[in-house]
Order: C-alpha cells, then sequence, then structure tokens
C-alpha cells in the first residue's frame, strides 16, 4: 500500500457547524490547514429556526460516522447530535460555546437585535453585534470586521429571526455531557465574554477526558480571529480520533 494511500485512509470525516448569522465563509481559513488529516464539509444553518432540526440536517447530509466541531450555536446543535445519534459520532469539539439554559434578560437583548435588524437592516445589526464579540486586538478586529459585515449582510432579518428563535427555544444540554464517551475539545478565546474560559471549565467538569485549549487574544470569533491556533488545536483533537 503507498503511503499516499495511506494517509487518504486515515483522514477524519468532519462536519463544521456554523454559528449565527455565520455561513460558510466563516471557516474558509480552516478546512485547508486541516487537509492532510480531515475531509471538513462545512454546514451552515440559514432558514432554519430550531436546533433539532439543524442536527436532523446535519445527520442527513455526513457520512454514517463522522467528527463534529461547531461553533457558538453550532456548538449546540453538535450536542443535540451527540443526543440524537452517539453512535455516529466518533469526535466533539465545541467552540466559543455555552451549555447554559436561557438566562434572565437574554429574550430582551435578542429581541433588541432583532428590532435592529428589521428596522435599520442587517448592516446595522453587524455594526452594534460584532464589536463586542471580538477580541482585544483591535487591528485585526478592524481587518476582519468588513468580511464580517458582508457575511452578515447576506442573511435576511428573517433569517435571522429564525435563528434567534432557535436559541430562545433551546433544548436543555446539561445531561447530555455526562454522556458524552468521545473525545472531545473545547475552545474559547481569552477575551471571549460571551463564552469565557470560566465557563469552558465548567463545562470540562461535566465532560470526561475533556481537553480545554484557550486561544490567547481571541473573542469570540475565534475561528476567524486566530485560524492558525484554531487549526493547531483542531488538528491535535483530529489526531486523537
Amino acid at each position: 500500500m503507498s503511503r499516499g494511500i495511506l494517509v487518504s485512509i486515515m483522514k477524519q470525516s468532519m462536519a463544521l457547524l456554523s454559528g449565527l448569522l455565520c455561513d460558510e465563509t466563516f471557516w474558509t481559513d480552516i478546512p485547508q490547514r486541516l487537509s492532510g488529516v480531515a475531509e471538513t464539509q462545512v454546514v451552515s444553518f440559514r432558514g432554519f429556526s430550531s436546533i433539532p432540526a439543524m442536527a436532523q440536517h446535519v445527520l442527513d447530509i455526513a457520512p454514517e460516522h463522522f467528527a463534529v466541531a461547531g461553533h457558538s450555536m453550532g456548538g449546540r446543535v453538535a450536542l443535540e447530535i451527540m443526543r440524537a445519534a452517539p453512535g455516529r459520532i466518533t469526535g466533539l469539539a465545541l467552540l466559543n460555546t455555552g451549555v447554559h439554559a436561557v438566562r434572565d434578560g437574554e429574550p430582551q437583548s435578542r429581541g433588541h437585535l432583532l428590532r435592529v435588524a428589521f428596522e435599520h437592516g442587517m448592516t446595522a445589526l453587524a455594526a452594534e453585534w460584532l464589536p463586542p464579540m471580538m477580541g482585544s486586538d483591535a487591528a485585526r478586529a478592524a481587518q476582519l470586521m468588513p468580511r464580517l459585515s458582508a457575511m452578515i449582510q447576506r442573511f435576511t432579518a428573517e433569517a435571522y429571526a429564525g435563528q434567534v428563535s432557535a436559541m430562545l427555544n433551546r433544548p436543555e444540554v446539561l445531561s447530555v455531557l455526562p454522556t458524552i464517551a468521545v473525545p472531545t475539545l473545547l475552545l474559547s478565546g481569552s477575551d471571549d465574554t460571551w463564552s469565557p474560559i470560566s465557563q469552558q471549565q465548567s463545562i470540562r467538569r461535566r465532560i470526561p477526558h475533556a481537553t480545554l485549549f484557550e486561544i490567547h487574544g481571541a473573542g469570540h470569533m475565534a475561528p476567524l480571529e486566530r485560524p492558525d491556533s484554531v487549526a493547531i488545536a483542531l488538528r491535535e483533537w483530529l489526531l486523537m480520533l
């Protein structure tokens, strides 16, 4: 058997699940960096309004067995996949993801952003929503902002409303965490105020043998802010599978 065939056989199938208002371009910098160890499939959720429906969509289009890495809302989808079909999953990565139930004030804050989207447009939403999610590297944030804003403008306010409804009606996931038996990567940015490292540490205590990787200087959009570091973490995780 040639070395090239052996490497091909050893590659993992992996689904990269996008977060709120994120499409395939969010992951642009990741698949190529992992091409030696994984065949990646990027999934976004425009047109969906339910986490379980998103999870079923992934299960419908993914290979029989695959690793799954979800960013933010995509991590919630990944956990729902673990609940629905744990035997199909070879590894789990939760990037900038939370596991808490809907918090006090969350419907109001999401409702405010929805009003911005419907009354002023997606450009205005991007201008208000994105800056607090970025890391402390102002130059990097300024460099990425046009790309992120353009991505958000490719969604409609109606599509955003569907995803917000999915998040406000998200399934409980705390009971899923202790049942996870596959290699699990938890990743967040040191500057992520939406999904802070302290939250990842709490999740790690609930998942047997989970590994926590902190991306210094990154915020909530770590895969786009620090693709090199995120790819390193994902590669190490994939090599464990």
